[in-house]
């Protein structure tokens, strides 16, 4: 998967800085797959955010503003991804999608789950059989509107 040239230099910097997302968040009090998604251009910062990420990170303040610029969503080609993580993330949901939007209508009624007004988080969940990855989303429920 290819990434802009803003994202190469970011990511060349938080490398140089020995920086992980979490450090970035303990730094700023920003989540850290919301500084992630400003990275990869799918979120924009304010510019004094913005800001404050190239100076923790010690990169060319010009990135400051590209950061703020309004970002690019849906980057991914419209293929299925050969990336293996994010693969696992597609087959999640041509295996689970279906009964997920069952699930969410028997409870909420005709609607979907906000993409806007949404968090994710990711969490490292201990195991002796091997560490789990636990995917936290939390979208608000919108309502179809009935005219």
């Amino acid at each position: 998967m290819a990434v802009s040239p803003i994202t190469e230099k970011l990511l060349a910097a938080k490398k140089a800085a020995g920086l992980s997302f979490a450090d970035l968040e303990a730094k700023t009090g920003y989540d850290e797959v919301w500084i992630a998604s400003v990275f990869y251009r799918q979120a924009s910062a304010s510019p004094e955010e913005a800001a404050q990420l190239v100076e923790i990170l010690g990169a060319d303040a010009s990135l400051a503003e590209a950061l703020a610029d309004y970002p690019v969503k849906g980057s991914l080609d419209p293929v299925i991804p050969t990336d293996p993580l994010i693969y696992r993330f597609y087959e999640i949901m041509q295996v689970y999608g279906m009964p997920m939007k069952a699930v969410i209508h028997e409870k909420f009624g005709d609607g979907i789950m906000s993409a806007i007004d949404f968090t994710l988080d990711v969490e490292k969940v201990e195991d002796p059989k091997g560490d789990r990855v636990k995917v936290v989303m939390c979208g608000k429920f919108l309502p179809y509107k009935k005219w």
